[in-house]
């Protein structure tokens, strides 16, 4: 299995995925997490869902 890479996310619709293998536990009181996404498609699909929101609420 190949390490993953920026491009192995274009086009994701989430905001963000979690790469639990990457994410540490530091010190047992820090916590370092690592995560991946798609900036302007991930930020389309929020935008999106805030419209969908509020023209749920002009009804």
């Amino acid at each position: 299995e190949e390490p993953l890479v920026s491009a192995d996310f274009n086009g994701t619709p989430y905001s963000s995925i979690l790469d639990a293998k990457l994410t540490r536990v530091m010190e047992h009181t820090f916590c370092k997490v690592l995560a991946w996404y798609d900036n302007e498609w991930g930020f389309s699909n929020r935008m999106r869902d805030v419209a969908l929101l509020v023209g749920r609420g002009l009804r």
